[in-house]
């Protein structure tokens, strides 16, 4: 079974081959630009444990000084090519798409070990360093057949609007159990407050995390601090599922039945980094949930999904209500306030000691009111453009 998986996910000879010789000659422009410092490839593509058909690149530039380090790599990327964007974090780092693929380029330190590091992502490259001095080939296939998995159930990724597993703990655990096999066998017993260690755990924090999985490289460092409690179950339950029948299927992935839901939103979001886009797309989404529901749609079941292009999903339990809702006031014992409920709204009705109104909707179908929404100056900052595509 894993081997016809991995026919459909292990990057083929001459795929490989062309992603590394565009890779080597965008560094070279790069570095010929980067004075101070040195960029080199990290991520998955480093590690070799990528994906066919994902081409987004990381890239580190390492410097001796932390000092003004993202404008020093600013100044080779604007020398180096004719667009980029500069997206804002704990340090900012730079985005440039050079033929057909995109690169991701992070300024980090320069250090030996983690103590060194004076941001998160300064230990990013000691992580590369790691994995291929521990993981062989066939382990790495190994990563690449639980990325796949994850990706397929929808728990891959530590970004905010998905706080699920990401490429390296992935690889730590394949590392740990020795197989996906092995992993989603004792995944599938986890208990929320979960430890792995390698024999080093440094950690402390008094906050608690469904997986604290101590980062090999790192070990006052939990590599799962990200996973949300929803995905870790959700995880948990995959593994559970694949270990009873093994299915195939359970590697390609979902597709939404659109046919389920009665309201459907197509959404294109903000440019930039997909952590603060698709976090951006998040929020939208739950507002929207919280709207319809308050003014009596009654959400049932809801979905949505991320991309260049991102869809909002929607079940409603009433696509149509009444024409009046009820308003509620304060409870009747609060006399100041009920005076001035009166004042407002004159006559009221009492409801278990709480006085209410009944006021005339604006909207009673589900379509109109999701016009109104859209218009919001909440939902119109955070999507470059939104519509119905049904309803």
């Amino acid at each position: 079974m894993f081997e016809i998986i991995l026919k459909k996910i292990k990057p083929a000879e001459n795929e490989e081959r062309d992603i590394s010789t565009k890779v080597s000659k965008f560094l070279k422009i790069l570095n010929k630009n980067l004075s101070e410092g040195k960029a080199i490839v990290g991520g998955s593509f480093a590690k070799g444990t990528w994906l066919k058909g994902q081409h987004d690149i990381d890239l580190f530039a390492l410097f001796s000084s932390e000092e003004k380090i993202s404008d020093k790599l600013e100044k080779a990327v604007k020398k180096s090519f004719k667009k980029y964007e500069r997206i804002h974090g704990s340090r900012d780092y730079f985005i440039v798409d050079f033929e057909n693929l995109s690169f991701e380029i992070i300024p980090v330190l320069k250090i030996k070990n983690a103590t060194e590091a004076k941001n998160i992502t300064d230990i990013s490259p000691l992580h590369v360093k790691w994995m291929n001095n521990n993981l062989n080939e066939k382990l790495k296939d190994e990563v690449r057949i639980a990325k796949q998995f994850c990706k397929a159930n929808k728990v891959y990724g530590a970004e905010t609007y998905i706080k699920g597993l990401h490429g390296y703990a992935l690889e730590i655990l394949v590392y740990n159990y020795r197989s996906f096999m092995n992993l989603t066998k004792n995944a599938a017993k986890w208990k929320p407050n979960m430890l792995i260690h390698f024999g080093k755990n440094e950690f402390y924090s008094q906050q608690e995390f469904p997986l604290v999985l101590i980062d090999p490289v790192n070990p006052k460092r939990n590599a799962t601090a990200s996973l949300s409690r929803e995905k870790f179950y959700q995880f948990v339950s995959a593994c559970k599922q694949f270990n009873k029948t093994k299915p195939l299927k359970m590697f390609e992935g979902k597709r939404i039945d659109k046919k389920k839901y009665n309201l459907i939103l197509e959404i294109k979001p903000l440019e930039g980094s997909n952590d603060v886009a698709g976090t951006k797309i998040l929020k939208v989404f739950e507002n929207i949930i919280s709207k319809l529901n308050n003014e009596g749609f009654k959400v049932k079941s809801k979905d949505w999904e991320f991309g260049e292009k991102s869809y909002l999903y929607f079940s409603l339990k009433n696509n149509s209500i009444s024409k009046y809702k009820k308003h509620y006031g304060p409870p009747v014992k609060f006399k100041e306030d009920l005076e001035n409920f009166k004042k407002k709204y004159g006559k009221y009705k009492v409801e278990n000691g709480r006085v209410y109104v009944m006021l005339k909707r604006k909207h009673t179908k589900a379509k109109d009111y999701a016009k109104e929404l859209l218009k919001e100056k909440y939902i119109r900052e955070r999507a470059k453009n939104i519509k119905i595509l049904k309803s």
